[in-house]
């Protein structure tokens, strides 16, 4: 007695400590941690940060830097010292200049200078003033993509409520077949119990008995199988959730899926205009266009402006100060139909996105409607298989008085409890069908959030 006392004291603080999650709570778990919506984030960044760079790009950019250089070359040694303001007539090779008769005298100094150093700090800044639309696409490219990616992370989102309603769920059916089981067994062994009385009273032979014995063992064999297929739910629940297996773990309540209200033509409409998949489609069709403008700005001109700041001394210092102005514009006039053939490629990208786009939308048009007629039979299954039970159970009540009557046999009593059984069986099935069906149809519309069930 102690060690049973003890072994349901463990069994009672194992359940205890388990976590138990209404389908919210296992949906918020489950976006927190599930790897494709870590995916669909990690895109949705990427993207944000593309914008970022795309509208950095309309700004000026500022350089800083410091140089050191030692050189004998001639021209740069002159050079430097120019920008160092310490250039003389000896550089020149003045000393060697003895009239006009020396023209032709190549001056050792200047030819042959000994070595420079110069330390020089910069600070350039440039600004792109025309860029023929390509600043300005590549900004939409990004927007539109962003906007794709968000619509990405929606879709991932709808797609993992829609699996975890199904493991929640699955959970919940799993223990509908223990319960089927268990009812099963219980008949099963008051079979046995009551057949082993009347062979005692010599009412009935002894292979009903057998008969009966046997069918008890498959029921047996049924509730097992029902108890693992609850283990197997489970697991199905901690994977999705990004939870250990060994983590103890438990539902609560059963989730409402109410159909949709309206007519299939509403919600085809809808679906169009709604669903997160395709307007991803339609943003990167967007975005397939920015890529054409960014492509034909190789047709047209550059222009841009230059601020520059130096400083030049043959020491560590900043002496010799001196700036930049300017600006520029360059056009390329023939590149070898290299611009041409990026905006026919950009072109074709767009159109075989578009084309995709198109296909798409058919598909979900299809998808509602199917969505739609399953949901419908499945909700129509349900009403038949609650009749079935009824009629079921009314048939067992029947032929079990038959039986103990002594006016039919062990098997068709036998056959009855299992036509019950079957019929209670495909009625969870039938409602746990419902459930995934109607969750579908929100699915495809782009309608399905926990809290709109």
């Amino acid at each position: 007695m102690k060690a049973l006392a003890l072994l349901c004291l463990s069994v009672f603080s194992a359940g205890a400590a388990a976590e138990t999650l209404d389908f919210a709570q296992a949906v918020q778990r489950a976006l927190d941690r599930n790897p494709d919506i870590l995916v669909a984030g990690a895109q949705v960044a990427q993207a944000q940060a593309a914008v970022r760079q795309s509208e950095g790009a309309r700004l000026p950019k500022v350089t800083a830097s410091f140089n050191v250089t030692r050189t004998d070359d001639a021209l740069n040694a002159f050079g430097l010292k120019l920008s160092q303001r310490n250039a003389t007539f000896n550089d020149f090779g003045a000393a060697e200049f003895t009239g006009p008769t020396a023209l032709n005298v190549a001056p050792h100094n200047l030819n042959y200078p000994d070595p420079v150093n110069n330390f020089n700090a910069r600070l350039e800044a440039q600004l792109p003033i025309y860029t023929g639309g390509m600043i300005t696409g590549y900004n939409e490219q990004a927007n539109a993509y962003l906007r794709a990616a968000r619509q990405g992370d929606a879709m991932a989102r709808q797609k993992v409520i829609f699996d975890v309603l199904r493991a929640y769920e699955g959970v919940h059916t799993a223990r509908a077949y223990e319960d089927v089981a268990r009812l099963a067994r219980s008949a099963a062994e008051s079979y046995v119990k009551t057949i082993g009385n009347l062979l005692k009273g010599g009412v009935v032979v002894k292979s009903d008995l057998l008969s009966a014995q046997v069918h008890l063992e498959d029921v047996k064999v049924q509730q097992a199988q029902a108890e693992n297929a609850v283990g197997q739910a489970l697991d199905q629940l901690h994977l999705l959730l990004g939870t250990p297996l060994t983590a103890p773990l438990d539902v609560a309540g059963t989730v409402e899926v109410r159909p949709l209200a309206g007519t299939l033509a509403d919600y085809q409409s809808e679906a169009l205009k709604s669903n997160p998949g395709l307007a991803a489609l339609r943003n990167q069709v967007d975005a397939a266009q920015a890529a054409v403008k960014v492509a034909r700005a190789g047709r047209y001109p550059q222009a841009g402006l230059l601020a520059r700041f130096d400083t030049n001394d043959k020491n560590a210092g900043f002496d010799a100060h001196s700036y930049t102005l300017g600006g520029q514009v360059s056009w390329q006039l023939f590149d070898g139909g290299v611009t041409s053939g990026a905006i026919q490629r950009a072109q074709a990208s767009r159109e075989e996105l578009a084309a995709k786009l198109q296909q798409a939308e058919n598909g979900i048009a299809y998808q509602v409607a199917e969505a739609w007629r399953r949901a419908d039979e499945a909700q129509r299954r349900v009403t038949a298989r609650e009749l079935a039970v009824s009629q079921a159970e009314e048939a067992q009540r029947l032929v079990q008085k038959r039986y103990a009557s002594g006016v039919t046999t062990i098997t068709e009593l036998l056959g009855a409890q299992a036509q019950l059984d079957k019929a209670r069986a495909d009625l969870v099935a039938a409602r746990y069908d419902l459930k995934v069906q109607r969750a579908n149809a929100r699915l495809v519309t782009g309608r399905l959030q926990p809290d709109h069930m």
